[in-house]
């Protein structure tokens, strides 16, 4: 999960990513934020998520980020 702060906080700096839980619905991450972050999970972690999982759902907090990761990881 640090690792992904990390690549998080590197995205978006100055989002705590790990306390906010309702990034999308907060207004905190916009489209184009939502677009750099999975760029970015593709690239380091070799995974591929789909325009499916483009949803606020799966970006909502750090955890739900992970578990989208996580679930990419298992295609």
């Amino acid at each position: 999960m640090d690792e992904l702060i990390g690549i998080l906080q590197s995205v978006c700096p100055g989002v705590d990513f790990e306390t906010e839980k309702d990034l999308v619905e907060d207004g905190i991450l916009t489209s184009l934020d939502i677009v750099m972050i999975v760029s970015e999970l593709m690239s380091a972690y070799d995974v591929q998520i789909d325009v499916d999982d483009l949803v606020p759902e799966n970006f909502a907090s750090a955890e739900t980020i992970c578990e989208l990761v996580n679930r990419a990881r298992e295609k």
